[in-house]
């Protein structure tokens, strides 16, 4: 199954990204994700999907990348993904300095995520 993400950066994302990702299995909800910070720490964060009107659904999938081989890919709505600490239970806010904003994550294939 083919699945398109066209991210248009802004806010959350100061990245633009337009990729088609062939994926391996059907896509699942997800909302949290073992990823990498800002800092450049390993973690394990909150996740959702992040769109013009605010927090939408995050998927996950076993992906082929051209580029990379098999990922597993984590996306979200038309403005990528919105990331924090999974300790934290803060509302999502563009405004939040505990957040991040990421286009989609292409993670290590078995990276967990719930």
């Amino acid at each position: 199954m083919l699945v398109e993400v066209e991210v248009a950066g802004g806010e959350n994302s100061p990245l633009d990204l337009h990729r088609m990702f062939d994926l391996l299995s059907d896509p699942i909800e997800v909302v949290r994700v073992y990823a990498t910070n800002p800092m450049g720490d390993d973690l394990w964060c909150r996740v959702t999907g992040w769109s013009a009107q605010g927090p939408c659904t995050a998927m996950s999938a076993p992906a082929e990348d051209s580029g990379e081989g098999v990922v597993l890919l984590v996306y979200g709505g038309d403005e990528g993904l919105r990331l924090q600490p999974a300790e934290l239970e803060e509302e999502w806010d563009l405004a939040n300095p505990n957040q991040w904003g990421e286009a989609c994550l292409m993670l290590a294939e078995g990276t967990p995520v719930e």
